[in-house]
């Protein structure tokens, strides 16, 4: 017999190994908002939940595009334990029954989803359940249209509701605000490599500039006949991302590039420090993805923009192995208070990083 367990709590997922990072944030978050909880995980599952009395209310308080370290933010609904694999609709559906008023406040009124996602966890075991996950969500949308949870074609005006698979007897349910929310299962991009890009990091700029950047944004800032540069370019992964979007680029590394960004001609490379190196005249946009201590890292994007050198950047700041919630927040704020006034400031763990994180600002 499965055991429902409802328990309000903000849930949110991260990249695996970053939960301690994760967990340390939404407790930061939460204190400043004046909900008091506490934040519980497993090393390596890539889920953090915030539980509190008042988890509902500092989800819609806590915007997604604040987090750093979360993929996605969710209201946790319930959690499911013990199911029958012969039949697990019918107690998920029993447990909606016991969660209305979370629902209803987060669809209008409406005890109404308009869309379903099931899925895994980002770790070895989760993703062994991805078959498990895709047959339960064919099976389960028809089961949810007839009683009238789900509405017959996805609504961005109504909530999401998430399955979250653990294994074959052991489900979560939660929901998503389109508006408020990564709009990919897991919180993970679904984007290609960008073709005859001559590094793999260039999926890491083009993630950034899907993921930091609104569309207005993109449209605005990325466009023919901008200049800009890409420090410690070597070899031109960046630097590709950039000559792709119609940007003229200054590429500084001592370093050879690779084709086809080695002799381009939307491309000058300058063999020259990166670190080091500052342009005559003011750009568009600076990237920077050179292996250096964050610290250094934030004093130098700063000047940058103090000086007037750039209008936009992309740059990632390597984390050290310990305390790299701390980390984060003493170079961010050392950013911004040297950088001047700027527009737009957002920071971001994304799938393609590893130890660090990618800041997108503009002035």
């Amino acid at each position: 017999m499965s055991a429902l367990k409802p328990e309000p709590a903000l849930l949110a997922y991260c990249r695996p190994g970053f939960e301690p990072e994760l967990a340390a944030e939404l407790t930061a978050r939460a204190g400043e908002r004046d909900h008091w909880g506490h934040a519980a995980t497993e090393r390596g599952s890539g889920i953090v939940r915030y539980v509190c009395a008042s988890a509902a209310l500092l989800e819609r308080q806590l915007a997604f595009d604040d987090l750093i370290f979360a993929r996605q933010k969710l209201l946790g609904l319930a959690r499911l334990d013990g199911l029958d694999p012969t039949d697990r609709i019918t107690p998920l559906l029993a447990a909606l029954a016991h969660v209305r008023e979370p629902v209803a406040a987060a669809s209008g009124g409406a005890l109404r989803f308009g869309d379903l996602v099931v899925e895994h966890t980002d770790s070895d075991e989760g993703r062994e359940l991805a078959g498990l996950a895709r047959g339960f969500g064919n099976a389960l949308r028809p089961a949810l249209r007839k009683p009238g949870w789900l509405t017959d074609k996805p609504d961005a005006r109504k909530p999401r509701l998430h399955v979250l698979v653990h294994s074959g007897t052991r489900m979560e349910l939660a929901l998503s605000r389109v508006e408020d929310s990564s709009p990919w299962p897991g919180g993970i991009p679904r984007l290609r490599q960008p073709p005859n890009a001559p590094s793999r990091s260039a999926a890491k700029l083009d993630e950034a500039i899907h993921t930091l950047l609104t569309g207005d944004e993109r449209a605005q800032l990325l466009r023919e006949g901008l200049r800009g540069a890409d420090l410690g370019a070597a070899p031109g992964g960046w630097t590709w991302v950039l000559v792709r979007a119609g940007l003229r680029v200054t590429a500084v590394d001592n370093g050879p590039l690779k084709e086809p960004v080695a002799g381009h001609p939307q491309v000058e490379h300058l063999r020259a420090d990166g670190f080091r190196w500052q342009p005559a005249r003011p750009l568009d946009w600076m990237v920077c993805d050179m292996v250096e201590q964050p610290r250094r890292v934030a004093e130098r994007m700063a000047e940058w923009f103090r000086e007037g050198w750039c209008r936009s950047a992309i740059f990632n700041l390597k984390l050290p192995m310990k305390k790299r919630w701390d980390e984060t927040v003493l170079c961010l704020d050392l950013f911004r208070q040297q950088a001047g006034e700027l527009k737009a400031l957002h920071a971001r763990q994304l799938y393609h990083d590893r130890e660090e994180i990618t800041v997108f600002a503009r002035r």
